[in-house]
């Protein structure tokens, strides 16, 4: 596992050596990248599920302005705190160690607000649609994110994500990356069925 791209390129990542934890393949990060492309620089993520923090890392490798990582298990969050040192990342990165609902409370108390939102749960255990319910109402991001999901493809996303457009979705092998907005008001106002327009200049909106 490495940093595939930007100031960090080539860097080797810690990987772990129990079973317990699936770092999203190079092949998979490379293809949700490379569909960001630059609107990444100048960005603050947020990595949920953060795992070995591969994710967020490939993020600040490529510009981004800042990045949090949340992952509640004791394993990772020492990963991840050795691949930031290792890629001198630590002045732009956080480690919140608490499990993901509990996270996305305290970044709404703190008033954080996110441009990127990437989220890699455990395979097939209900963790997609449970942290949607929680971020849809916990708006720790505005009308221009993006949120990046990687997910099996025997679990889809549900057919309406309430709050949410589904803008692009990527098959590589068994894994799905699907793309997603936040629904703007004045669609839900107006019953639009299908998801706004992407030519806007916005950067969360203008994803090829």
């Amino acid at each position: 596992m490495r940093v595939i791209s930007g100031t960090s390129k080539g860097r080797r990542l810690v990987t772990p050596k129990s079973q317990g934890l699936r770092p999203t393949s190079d092949r998979v990060k490379e293809s949700v990248f490379n569909i960001l492309g630059e609107i990444v620089e100048e960005k603050v993520v947020l990595d949920l599920f953060a795992g070995t923090g591969n994710l967020g890392i490939e993020a600040l490798s490529r510009g981004a302005k800042r990045a949090i990582f949340v992952e509640k298990g004791r394993q990772a969050v020492r990963l991840i705190q050795r691949n930031i040192a290792q890629c001198g990342m630590d002045g732009r990165s956080e480690i919140i160690p608490k499990d993901v609902n509990r996270a996305i409370g305290i970044l709404k108390q703190r008033g954080e607000s996110f441009d990127l939102i990437l989220m890699d749960p455990p395979y097939e255990k209900g963790l997609i649609l449970r942290t949607l319910e929680k971020l849809t109402p916990y708006k720790i991001y505005h009308e221009d994110s993006i949120l990046v999901i990687e997910h099996d493809r025997r679990e889809p996303l549900p057919e309406i994500v309430k709050g949410w457009n589904l803008i692009r979705q990527r098959e590589i092998g068994d894994t799905t990356i699907s793309f997603l907005t936040p629904q703007l008001e004045k669609s839900v106002n107006k019953n639009e069925a299908d998801p706004p327009p992407l030519p806007s200049p916005h950067w969360g909106r203008g994803i090829g």
